[in-house]
């Protein structure tokens, strides 16, 4: 039985899901959110007078991290598209890595935390996770 390479499509997906995240840490995420403040239990106008370069700073370093976000997940597309299609040497160690180290970790952390996105999150990595698993039970293509 000949299997399509939907991995390959599920990966893609991925990477594009990652690609839009970081995005929307470029040009969309406030420097924080409720939550951030919640978490550690202080209020805005306290954190501005006690650290009042703290909210411009943050804006930048989710530009540089919405940057990261968006190579990896461009990188992502473009490995399930080539390598993680034709199912180069390696290349699922590679996509396993990428993506503990990418959005597995994101959740991760956004479980810890608390964070009112963290179930989203879950569920990207969990996309994630389901490329590698049908990778694993798809048949090698025939040439």
């Amino acid at each position: 039985m000949k299997l399509r390479p939907y991995s390959s499509t599920v990966l893609a997906l991925s990477g594009a899901i990652l690609m839009g995240l970081g995005l929307y840490f470029v040009f969309l995420r406030p420097p924080l959110l409720p939550e951030d403040l919640r978490y550690m239990g202080i209020s805005l106008s306290q954190l501005q007078a006690t650290l009042p370069g703290l909210l411009t700073w943050l804006h930048r370093v989710f530009w540089v991290l919405g940057g990261y976000m968006f190579a990896a997940g461009l990188l992502t597309v473009y490995a399930a598209l080539t390598v993680f299609r034709s199912r180069a040497k390696g290349a699922a160690v590679v996509v396993a890595v990428a993506g503990l180290a990418s959005i597995g970790w994101m959740a991760v952390v956004n479980l810890i935390i608390g964070s009112d996105f963290k179930w989203l999150l879950l569920a990207f990595a969990i996309l994630w996770a389901i490329a590698l698993g049908l990778y694993r039970i798809e048949t090698v293509p025939s040439h």
